[in-house]
C-alpha cells in the first residue's frame, strides 16, 4: 500500500446515495414536457414499453453486465428511441429531459461524512476525480456534484455516457491517469461495486477502495480488497 497522489471516486452510492429507483416518477416528469402524445399513452404505459427495451437490450442485466457490458449506452439515444417510436414529442434538450427525469426518479444527498473526508484530502495535497458509470449526460451529472457537494476539488469528473466505455473496461481508467497525468500505482480508486469499481481499478493497476456504506443490491462477499463502512475509516487508514 503506497500512500495516493490521488484519489477517484465513483459516483452513485460512494460520493452520493441516491434513493431507491422510481422510474415511474421519472417517466411522469418527463412526459409532463410533452407537447404531443399523439397515441395518449399514459405515464404507466410509457414505463411499461421502457422497461421492455431494457429487457431487450439487457441494459441492467446482473449478469450481462458482468460478462459482456463494457460499453454505455447515453440515455439521450435511449430517450429519443422510446418516445418518438410512441408518437410523443418533448420539445427540450437532452440534457433537460435528463436532468427532469434523473431529479424525480433517483434524487441523492452526500453519503454520511464525504464533505469531511474531501476536505481532509484538501488538506492533505491529496488530489480528487471521478468516474462514474451513468448514462445520464456528463453537464447533468457535473451540475448534480457540484450541486450537492459544492465545495468539491475534482480535477474531472468522467461520465461514461461520454466516453463510450465503461468500468470494469481498463480504457475508462486509463483515460482519467491521462487526465491526471499519473501513474496507476499511485491512484486509489474507491467504489461501491465489487466488479466495476474494484476489478476495474485493481486491473488497471489502482489500489481499490471498496465502500459498502450504501450498497443497496445484492453482491458477492469478498475478501482479498480493503473494505470500509465509514469514510474515516479511510482517513484512518491515510494516517
Amino acid at each position: 500500500m503506497k500512500k495516493p497522489k490521488m484519489i477517484l471516486f465513483d459516483y452513485g452510492q460512494t460520493l452520493i446515495a441516491e434513493a431507491s429507483f422510481n422510474g415511474i416518477r421519472g417517466t411522469a416528469a418527463v412526459l409532463a414536457m410533452a407537447s404531443e402524445n399523439r397515441f395518449g399513452y399514459s405515464v404507466e404505459e410509457v414505463q411499461a414499453e421502457a422497461e421492455a427495451i431494457n429487457r431487450e437490450i439487457r441494459r441492467f442485466d446482473p449478469a450481462y453486465a458482468k460478462e459482456r457490458r463494457i460499453v454505455e449506452i447515453p440515455n439521450h439515444m435511449f430517450t429519443h428511441y422510446l418516445y418518438e417510436s410512441m408518437g410523443v414529442k418533448i420539445d427540450a434538450t437532452a440534457e433537460v429531459i435528463d436532468r427532469a427525469f434523473w431529479d424525480a426518479a433517483s434524487p441523492g444527498q452526500p453519503t454520511e461524512g464525504i464533505e469531511d473526508f474531501l476536505a481532509f484530502l484538501r488538506a492533505q495535497g491529496i488530489r480528487t476525480g471521478v468516474i462514474s458509470n451513468i448514462s445520464y449526460a456528463g453537464t447533468v451529472v457535473e451540475e448534480r456534484i457540484h450541486r450537492l457537494l459544492p465545495d468539491n476539488d475534482f480535477e474531472f469528473i468522467i461520465a461514461t455516457s461520454e466516453y463510450l466505455f465503461r468500468k470494469p473496461n481498463t480504457r475508462i481508467f486509463r483515460l482519467a491517469l491521462l487526465k491526471a497525468g499519473l501513474d496507476a500505482e499511485d491512484v486509489w480508486y474507491v467504489g461501491d461495486n465489487y466488479n466495476c469499481d474494484i476489478v476495474g481499478a485493481r486491473e488497471a493497476g489502482m489500489f481499490p477502495v471498496w465502500y459498502t456504506a450504501h450498497v443497496d443490491y445484492e453482491q458477492e462477499d469478498h475478501d482479498d480488497v480493503v473494505r470500509i463502512k465509514d469514510w474515516a475509516e479511510l482517513k484512518a487508514l491515510l494516517g
